[in-house]
């Protein structure tokens, strides 16, 4: 059954209204007619919904009052990202949102070797909230995940101030085969706990930056021996929080 976010929700008498590109794929690409069954997500409940007219100014769906199973992870995981080369980001975006990320914050590291530009920025930022929308509806989700504007590692540390636990990936204890594993830290999370993992670019954190990271509350990480991709180090830790605790 197809799944759709609603921009508002249900009103008092169970009906709300789907516009926009979502109107335009049941319309064109489903060529769904009234009395249809889609899915329906509204603050985050999935609510099964029938067609009940199309309207000029949009469609009509009403609740039928079932609703179905939720599909999200037991803790709120966010993902900091210093800014990747190339389109990484929307790997991530995309891929992250099928994992279950709650949340992306791209954010300019020391060693991040592109600049975000500001003039194009907003087209970007709406190229991701795309793509993680589209995820979330593929996925089955009853959530969209939040994409940030780029902030500074500054503005960054800033955000983090409103987490239950602060983690970040850094390869130099990859490299030393140090202890503090993933599974040694998720061991001491707890379900509907907020999680921040932050991972450097390409190139990895400077030491200032984990220095920084380490006043601020954060823990370090290793996601083993193998040295990962900044695009695949954040969908390990997904695969590590579901596997934990789904």
């Amino acid at each position: 059954m197809q799944r759709y976010f609603l921009a508002k929700p249900f009103d008092e008498d169970g009906f709300a209204i789907i516009t926009g590109e979502d109107e335009k794929h049941i319309t064109r690409v489903m060529r769904m007619r009234e009395g249809e069954e889609i899915c329906c997500v509204s603050k985050g409940v999935g609510h099964i919904a029938t067609i009940h007219r199309f309207d000029e100014n949009g469609i009509i769906v009403q609740d039928t009052g079932n609703t179905f199973s939720m599909s999200e992870l037991p803790v709120q995981v966010t993902l900091a990202c210093g800014l990747p080369k190339g389109d990484k980001l929307e790997l991530i975006a995309q891929k992250g949102t099928e994992l279950g990320m709650t949340g992306m914050i791209p954010f300019q590291a020391e060693r991040s070797i592109v600049k975000w530009d500001e003039k194009k920025g907003d087209k970007k930022t709406a190229r991701l909230r795309k793509i993680a929308k589209e995820a979330a509806e593929q996925s089955h989700r009853t959530v969209i995940p939040e994409i940030s504007e780029p902030l500074t590692f500054k503005g960054m540390l800033k955000q983090a101030e409103s987490f239950d636990v602060l983690l970040f990936a850094d390869e130099e204890e990859a490299k030393e085969g140090t202890s503090n594993r993933i599974a040694v830290r998720l061991e001491k999370v707890y379900h509907g706990q907020s999680i921040l993992v932050l991972f450097g670019p390409e190139g990895g954190l400077s030491r200032v930056e984990a220095a920084a990271l380490r006043d601020a509350g954060f823990l370090s990480m290793s996601l083993g021996p193998r040295i990962l991709r900044t695009e695949t180090a954040p969908l390990y830790v997904l695969s590590a929080v579901s596997y934990e605790f789904e």
